[in-house]
């Protein structure tokens, strides 16, 4: 590691790339192509970040040409080729390689085709022992093989959907690519949700078959699933089979298939060819006001998006070790799978990220022989608070880049890993979202890295800051938006025929331009900072949650009147998420209801939706059409001022918002 003198009005990279990883990066590879076939700038040979820069430049000022390389770079296979690159630039409704037709699990599983790396493992499967068992490209391939052929059977057409209830494990990923083989809709929660939760999200789709387990196992303890999923069968009337998957070694219900029987033969896969803008799966929004936002994204364009993300940005390829801490219930999951894209192999680690102790996912990444581990930044944070030593305790020695997302990662965690895992890390903290399965800006692989910034925007991605009168901004805090199409910006939401919830949730402020919810500030090196949400969607863990859902099971209570939930980032990168409670007349916020609210919430929904706090509040603040306050209760718990956090005159009563402003200063 070097690091090279700085101007004084600079800061000093944490840490830089040498020259033998820039000249080995894909990207720079794909830049010296890109420059030689398609008109890209030349690169800077010594200047890697002003080639970059100039490499970023280009693919948002020639999108077609940009993409077209991109396809080219990963082989990607057009069973029919397509008309044009980009038909409509408009947003939304861009239209992406019209003509062409493609299968996203074809190229999931073409690496078992080489003969030479079929008996290598694709799937690296660790629970809480610890102890990695491998599934190797050939064995992954025949079970996809084998239980996409039964979905045939069962009926599963292009376009229907398949379902699972299912944590991190190997089944999760052959029903997703199966369900892809035959040109389906994936669609996934984790069990953690409880069956309301799910329901919430299942029940729009629709499903025509359920992937379920009996349970799994968490903390060290198990936790049962029969009753959940006997309620899910019973209330997805469109359900024509239930796949059973025994974690806990429980016999298959009645009028169940059991998942052995459907992934026992040896059938070699048949992959659909769908156009490029087919459904793949089905994600979904937080629920911050309502029913949670079905966003349908496309085969394509999660595979050319995935594709670009993992091998220019994440250095990912054959040889590698992918491991990211996530559930079935975030995208990371999704993103994580497409790490078999880029022949890499994929680690999914079951189980919790504390157990036995706070230093588990390093003890995975030690036995995995991770080369990129992702996780949380309230992970990294955890793990600074508790002392944990990663680079002196574990043989970390093939751990080329430390990823994290879900929130912003703090400077001191920047120091932390860059002191404790190791000072010549690529730490790569990213940001992006569900809505688009990807990054909008982190990780580059030939750029230095400071201290609480992301390295760069993304390539095809024209990320820019905006103020409230839509003008880019420099070295200032503006609204993340988004300029240009991505190939995986949702072809459409799920039951919104006219596109009104679409258009609303991305577009209603700056017409024909994404705005994603977050504030940032783009600086003048081309880094990026993130400071959180500009909206009032909660995220905890590492998983964005909704509002809606809280009240939902909370105001059940007989002793709850109303309540409000808030998610308030800390300057220190905690996440404080109180509960605010309008007690029924005679009620008391005593020991019993206290425990009452918490089991409520943990059981209907997850122990990740249980409040830090719960606090009696003599009223819930309300815009002057009857929506609770959240977003400026959020600003005035993070220290804004009284008068700039709300318009007085939205508010159904201004002056409760008074005790809010009081107790931010109190916790001051």
């Amino acid at each position: 590691m070097t690091t090279a003198p700085q101007p004084v009005d600079q800061p000093a990279p944490l840490w830089r790339p040498g020259a033998d990883r820039v000249d080995s990066a894909q990207v720079t590879r794909f830049h010296a192509r890109a420059a030689e076939r398609h008109g890209a700038p030349a690169p800077l040979p010594g200047d890697p970040v002003a080639s970059y820069a100039a490499l970023h430049r280009w693919s948002v000022a020639e999108p077609e040409t940009f993409w077209q390389a991109v396809t080219e770079w990963c082989d990607v296979r057009f069973t029919t080729p397509y008309e044009r690159v980009l038909a409509d630039p408009a947003m939304p409704g861009a239209r992406w390689f019209p003509g062409a037709t493609l299968n996203y699990a074809e190229h999931a599983l073409r690496t078992a085709e080489d003969p030479a790396r079929a008996d290598e493992p694709a799937l690296l499967h660790v629970d809480e022992t610890h102890d990695p068992r491998p599934i190797t490209w050939a064995e992954l391939r025949r079970r996809v093989g084998s239980l996409a052929e039964e979905l045939r059977r069962l009926g599963v057409r292009p376009g229907d959907r398949v379902s699972g209830y299912l944590p991190n494990v190997p089944q999760a990923v052959v029903a997703l690519l199966a369900t892809a083989a035959v040109g389906a809709v994936w669609t996934s929660c984790a069990p953690d949700f409880g069956a309301r939760s799910v329901l919430d999200r299942f029940q729009q789709v629709e499903p025509i078959v359920l992937f379920a387990v009996d349970g799994y196992h968490y903390g060290g303890k198990r936790h049962e699933r029969a009753d959940v999923v006997a309620e899910l069968r019973a209330e997805l009337p469109t359900l024509r089979a239930v796949v059973h998957i025994p974690l806990l070694g429980t016999p298959a219900p009645e009028g169940t298939l059991e998942w052995d029987a459907l992934t026992a033969a040896d059938t070699e896969p048949v992959f659909e060819q769908v156009p490029f803008d087919h459904p793949l799966w089905v994600l979904y929004s937080s629920g911050t006001t309502g029913l949670p936002k079905a966003i349908v994204q496309s085969q394509g364009g999660i595979l050319v998006e995935h594709l670009k993300q993992l091998s220019l940005h994440c250095d990912l390829g054959p040889g590698d070790r992918f491991f990211w801490y996530t559930s079935t219930g975030w995208m990371m999951w999704n993103f994580l799978v497409s790490g078999l894209l880029v022949g890499a192999t994929v680690v999914l680690y079951d189980g919790s990220p504390g157990h036995p102790d706070t230093a588990a996912q390093w003890r995975v990444a030690e036995r995995t022989g991770t080369t990129l581990f992702g996780t949380s930044a309230a992970y990294v944070m955890a793990c600074r608070k508790a002392g944990v030593r990663p680079g002196h305790d574990f043989d970390l020695s093939r751990v080329r880049c430390v990823a994290t997302t879900g929130s912003p990662l703090p400077p001191d965690g920047f120091r932390w890993i860059h002191d404790e895992v190791s000072e010549d890390m690529w730490i790569a903290s990213v940001s992006g979202g569900t809505d688009v399965c990807s990054c909008f800006a982190g990780a580059v692989p030939t750029l230095p890295v400071y201290i609480g910034e992301l390295q760069a925007p993304c390539l095809g991605t024209d990320l820019q800051a905006w103020d409230a009168q839509g003008k880019p901004v420099v070295d200032e805090v503006g609204e993340l938006v988004v300029t240009n199409p991505m190939p995986s910006m949702p072809i459409h939401f799920w039951n919104d025929p006219d596109g009104h919830r679409y258009r609303e949730s991305y577009f209603e402020m700056f017409p024909g331009v994404w705005r994603h919810g977050d504030w940032i500030t783009l600086t003048s090196r081309g880094t990026v900072v993130i400071h959180g949400r500009s909206d009032s969607t909660l995220n905890r863990q590492g998983v964005r949650m909704g509002s809606a859902d809280i009240y939902e099971a909370v105001e059940r209570l007989p002793e709850i009147r109303e309540s409000l939930v808030i998610g308030v980032e800390q300057p220190d990168g905690g996440y404080w998420m109180p509960l605010f409670v309008h007690l029924a007349p005679g009620a008391a916020l005593d020991d019993s209801l206290l425990a009452k609210i918490k089991s409520t919430i943990r059981e209907q929904l997850s122990p990740r939706h249980v409040p830090d706090e719960v606090i009696e509040v003599p009223a819930v603040p309300h815009t002057l059409t009857g929506k609770r306050i959240e977003v400026p209760v959020k600003r005035l718990l993070q220290g804004t001022p009284l008068e700039k956090a709300v318009n007085p005159g939205s508010v159904d009563n201004a002056e409760l918002l008074g005790f809010y402003e009081r107790l931010a200063r109190e916790r001051r």
